[in-house]
């Protein structure tokens, strides 16, 4: 997906699709108390944002009995995975509550409305970032200091990583778009869009229905077909008439196209892999020379680390004192 495409984050400007994102995918007691009928944009209502609008979050608020529960939606398109994640939404939310307090929505003498952080992340990796603040912080601390440690964990949506059987058991707008984005054939498309119709049939769904066109054809469609032209669609049942007509010569094209990025992808993975093996070799003879042999908490660092995490013990090797000082997380 093209990084921070507005057509993407057009759909989630959409109360249809966050409260179904919201209902789907926190799967808390207390949401069932939530009314999705408050829900609504922090920028409706005069929140400045930090005076600007990032490109790529999105805030929302509704009602949670006579309380306001925001809702910060992050849109992570980054193709590595950010380990500070925590850090940027502790200081996001902060800023959130600054605004708040500037507009007036924060009483005096009331306490601070509750946050959810919410990451959508669709890269191809996994995502493997710490999802708690605390995570992240020296965890040798003695428990006097650590209790002035700040704290924030966000929830993460690893759309790529969410079963294809659960999506679809689910009458679920955000689960629609998330097996759009996991679809290998045309067939499985045209499958969820006939489900889109039956779904968004509300005349005041209308501009959430043109919102998922605009993506089709803008992201998801040019992906899958590279250089194929595509007709002139303006609603959800031509582009499931325009999938059904072209099926067959689009799925070879698909097919065509998975087998050679596949092969692309397997060689250069190979190379990588390889590579990574081999300077994990050799750090372990270093380690094992420095500090004798290696127990198995070790053994499995090694075994499961990273070219990133390899590099920065390779430098730690020479100046560490001891083996848990060596291979501690990078930060």
């Amino acid at each position: 997906m093209a990084e921070h495409d507005p057509s993407y984050k057009l759909l989630f400007s959409h109360r249809d699709l966050v409260a179904d994102l919201i209902r789907g995918f926190v799967h808390e007691d207390w949401v069932e108390q939530l009314d999705f009928t408050t829900l609504q944009r922090v920028s409706e209502i005069g929140i400045s944002h930090d005076l600007r609008e990032r490109e790529d979050d999105m805030i929302w608020r509704l009602r949670w009995g006579e309380r306001w529960v925001y809702v910060y939606l992050l849109l992570e398109f980054q193709s590595s995975v950010d380990r500070l994640m925590a850090v940027r939404l502790l200081t996001y939310v902060g800023l959130l509550y600054q605004d708040l307090a500037a507009a007036g929505e924060i009483p005096s003498g009331s306490p601070l409305p509750p946050v959810l952080p919410i990451v959508l992340y669709n890269g191809e990796k996994p995502w493997w970032a710490k999802t708690s603040l605390d995570d992240l912080i020296e965890p040798d601390l003695p428990e006097q200091l650590r209790r002035w440690q700040p704290q924030i964990r966000y929830l993460l949506l690893d759309e790529q990583r969410l079963a294809d059987t659960d999506l679809a058991g689910q009458r679920n707008v955000a689960a629609a778009l998330f097996r759009l984005e996991n679809s290998r054939r045309p067939e499985d498309i045209e499958r969820v869009l006939a489900s889109l119709i039956d779904w968004l049939a509300a005349p005041e769904q209308d501009s959430l229905r043109r919102a998922f066109v605009v993506w089709l054809k803008r992201v998801l469609l040019p992906a899958r077909v590279p250089g194929a032209e595509l007709p002139n669609v303006n609603n959800l049942q031509e582009m499931r008439a325009m999938l059904a007509e072209r099926v067959k010569t689009w799925t070879e094209e698909w097919k065509q196209q998975g087998l050679e990025q596949g092969i692309q992808q397997g060689i250069q993975q190979g190379i990588k892999e390889g590579l990574s093996r081999g300077e994990a070799r050799l750090l372990r003879r270093q380690l094992v020379r420095r500090f004798g042999p290696l127990p198995a908490w070790a053994e499995a660092r090694l075994e499961q680390a990273g070219e990133a995490e390899l590099e920065v013990w390779a430098d730690r090797v020479l100046d560490g004192t001891t083996l848990e000082e060596v291979l501690k997380e990078p930060i």
